[in-house]
Parts: structure tokens; C-alpha cells; sequence
């Protein structure tokens, strides 16, 4: 299995075939060349590839190295600047089916990081907002496409999608092969207009759940395209509410991988043009999420009471995409918001209040929710009732195969005390030494 390469920097050298050590030589050598010197080593380089920003030299030697132009050093800072970082495709160019065909092709993926910067999806963000779709008028020129097909595709990908969490890790080889099938009769079928539109909304929501699967497992640049590759198929379908739940999705993303302004804009731009009381609520849940992180409380405690505003005057069918949403998941982002506001005992009675609310079958959620609860537990001093339910949500995690749950305990249990004497908490460490 191939390794996963967690950093742009890691990535720019692969493309290279560049160990870190010939890096470290070759920046080297770009200092020489300006009459000055570099220490670099294969020890910095590995710091660059974890956990330190290289300064302003630094970052100068090594765009001379991948001959990258030092104004988009300037402009888009580190380590967004570095080759194999993309820009998505912009909405209304007839781009669709490119952009669905690269994602339903991504099925290895090596990167962890996000391939498209943060502000490029806030920009994709905006176009969403502001362009109107332009639906084809036309049929191509290929095989006629059976409309009954397309029925059975449609209650295939919404058997599969419904599917209970624990059963979904072994549905995405399914839902790859539904997207490429969908994708192939766009791109050389004939088909009405009506025909169209639904293929385009079927492309849609499958992207967009084949995203959530992968970013389950960690591949976040491959849950990255997909979303990307939803929010296009859904504009071309005309449906609005479907669009802003992939930006979302990836605003959602963004929240999980430490970048909430990004998120924040990218919700407001959703936000404009989601209709469904119930997809308006999630939108300013993840919202509310996204300012608690960048502790702004009156903002996210404004968005707290717009989510619980719509959730309760949802009267109208909810999208497939969010229909789960319920009072269970409103109590429990609330007291992951006051997590980071730093309001344990408040956050504890709010997760405890949503969890018990919580259906049995989603367990993936129960898992994300636990290890919330353990959360608030550690912050409020409860280390061994803590361990316990940090133990529960990383059993769930690994029975249905969910490596991003899994990996959100590993990164909890190293805040807790490693030289504890806590019985809870020693079980706890054991078991995430051995977790995979």
C-alpha cells in the first residue's frame, strides 16, 4: 500500500522524486547561487513537512528550487504556493462533466492534504452564489439513454446511500461504478433535457456521498474533488439547496482540518441561495462551529439561534443530503461550540442531551459525539470518565471502518497525562498505541 503523504511539501517532492535529503541538498545549492547560506537539512525539511512554517529566506530558496514565480509566494502564502496545489474549474464554463470525470477517476489517492487552497474554494464559493445556471438545451449526439435506466440507477445510488454507517464501508466500490456509469452516459449518451437534469442530480449526490467516504478514510484531497465535482453537477441541475450542502460539505472540511475562516465564507455564500428551512439550519450549525473556533461567541451564538430557528420551523421534506439532521446533532455541535469556548460544563450537559436523542444507526455520528463528550469530560477534570467514553467512540470508529474517527481520538488521547496512573486512562492509551 502506498504511504500517504500528509503535506503539499511531501507531495512537490514526490512529484520530483526528491528524497528529503536531496531537498535539503538542492536548497543548498539555490542559497550558493545568491552568495549566501542555507543549514538546511534532511531533519528542517522534515519539520517543514509537520509542524514548522519556513521563513522568508527560506521559502524564497525553495520556490527557486520548484520554479515557482515569487510573487505567488507572496500572494498565497505557505504552503499554498507549492506545486500540485490546483485552482477548481469555475461554474458556467461547460466544464461539468470534465470535473465529474477527474473525480469519478480518482480512485487511488496519495494526498491527505487539500488540493485546492482555501481561498480558491471560497472564490468557487462566490461563483456559486452569484451565476446563474446555464442548463444545456440540446441532446448530444450518442446513444439514446433509456429513461428506465436512469430509474434504476437512481433507486440503486438511494438503496446504497441509505444503507446503516456500518455497512457503508463496503459500498464504495458500489458507488464508484454508479458515478462512472452516470458520468459516461452524460458525456456520450442523448438524452432530453428532463433526462439531463436528472443525470446531473444524480452525479450530484453521488459525488457528494462518495466524498464523505472518502474523507472518512483520511483522503481528503479525493473528498476535496468530489465535492468540488458536486457543487458543478448540481448548479448544472439547477438545484440550489443540493449545491450549498457540497459547499458545506467542504466548508465542513475545512472546520475538521483547522481552517474556519474559510469555512465561515464559504457558509455565507451557501447560505445566500439555500431555500429548505431544514438545509439552512445544518448550514448555520456548521457556521455556528466555524466562529466558535475562531472564538467569536456572539456570532456563533447568533448562528446557534438561526440553526435552532429553521430546524424547528422545518415543515417541508428535508434533502436526502441532510434529512438526518434533528435536534440530537443541534444539542451536540452546540456543546462542541462550547467546547471551544471554553464553557465545559455547559458543552458536557448539551452533548449528553443530544446523544440520548441520537438513532442507534448512526453510529459513525455516535462516534464523532463521544469523542466530543470526552472532550468536554478532560476539559472539565474528569480524566477517568473522559478515557471511558474516548474508548467507546474509538471501538465504534473502527467497527465501521471510519480512519478520520479514529484518528480524532488518537489526537485526543495525546492530551491526556501520558504518565497517568488512571487505570481508564492507561486502557485508553493502550488501546490507540494498537489502533490502525
Amino acid at each position: 500500500m502506498d504511504e500517504l503523504i500528509r503535506h503539499p511539501l511531501a507531495y512537490a517532492r514526490w512529484l520530483h522524486g526528491w528524497s528529503q535529503t536531496e531537498l535539503a541538498r538542492r536548497v543548498k545549492e539555490a542559497a550558493r547561487r545568491r552568495d549566501r547560506r542555507a543549514g538546511t537539512s534532511r531533519q528542517r525539511v522534515s519539520l517543514w513537512e509537520t509542524s514548522v512554517t519556513p521563513d522568508e529566506f527560506s521559502q524564497d530558496l525553495l520556490a527557486d528550487v520548484f520554479d515557482v514565480p515569487h510573487d505567488r509566494v507572496t500572494a498565497l502564502g505557505w504552503p499554498h504556493w507549492l506545486p500540485g496545489q490546483e485552482t477548481p474549474a469555475p461554474l458556467g464554463t461547460g466544464l461539468t462533466i470534465t470535473v465529474l470525470r477527474k473525480a469519478a477517476q480518482m480512485a487511488v489517492d496519495r494526498r491527505t492534504f487539500l488540493t485546492y487552497t482555501p481561498a480558491a474554494l471560497s472564490a468557487l464559493a462566490l461563483q456559486w452564489a452569484t451565476i446563474d445556471p446555464a442548463l444545456a438545451a440540446g441532446a448530444t449526439n450518442g446513444r439514446p439513454v433509456d429513461p428506465a435506466f436512469v430509474d434504476w440507477l437512481e433507486k440503486t445510488a438511494r438503496d446504497l446511500t441509505s444503507l446503516p454507517t456500518a455497512h457503508r464501508q463496503h459500498t464504495g466500490a458500489l458507488l464508484d461504478g454508479h458515478l462512472t456509469t452516470v458520468v459516461d452516459l452524460l458525456e456520450r449518451g442523448s438524452y432530453s433535457s428532463n433526462l439531463e437534469t436528472r443525470l446531473h442530480a444524480l452525479a450530484a449526490g453521488l459525488s457528494q456521498t462518495i466524498g464523505w467516504h472518502r474523507f472518512d478514510h483520511q483522503h481528503h484531497a479525493a473528498a476535496n474533488r468530489y465535492w468540488h465535482a458536486a457543487v458543478h453537477a448540481a448548479h448544472q441541475a439547477g438545484d440550489t439547496d443540493m449545491g450549498a450542502g457540497a459547499l458545506s460539505d467542504i466548508a465542513y472540511q475545512n472546520i475538521w482540518l483547522g481552517q474556519p475562516r474559510a469555512a465561515a465564507e464559504g457558509l455565507e455564500h451557501a447560505l445566500s441561495r439555500t431555500t429548505n428551512p431544514t438545509a439552512r439550519s445544518l448550514l448555520f450549525l456548521r457556521k455556528a462551529r466555524a466562529h466558535a473556533m475562531l472564538q467569536e461567541s456572539r456570532a456563533c451564538h447568533r448562528d446557534l439561534a438561526q440553526a435552532e430557528k429553521f430546524l424547528n420551523s422545518a415543515t417541508d421534506a428535508a434533502p436526502r443530503w441532510c434529512a438526518w439532521m434533528s435536534p440530537a446533532d443541534l444539542a451536540v455541535d452546540t456543546g462542541r461550540c462550547l467546547i471551544d469556548l471554553r464553557q465545559p460544563q455547559r458543552a458536557h450537559e448539551q452533548i449528553s442531551q443530544g446523544l440520548a436523542l441520537l438513532p442507534q444507526a448512526r453510529n459513525k455520528t455516535k462516534a464523532v459525539f463521544l469523542a466530543y463528550e470526552a472532550e468536554s469530560l478532560l476539559a472539565h477534570g474528569d480524566a477517568t470518565q473522559a478515557a471511558e467514553l474516548a474508548r467507546d467512540s474509538l471501538s465504534l470508529a473502527q467497527q465501521i471502518g471510519a480512519s478520520r474517527c479514529v484518528q480524532q481520538i488518537r489526537n485526543l488521547s495525546a492530551t491526556f497525562d501520558p504518565l497517568s496512573s488512571d487505570h481508564s486512562v492507561e486502557r485508553l492509551l493502550h488501546d490507540v498505541a494498537l489502533a490502525h
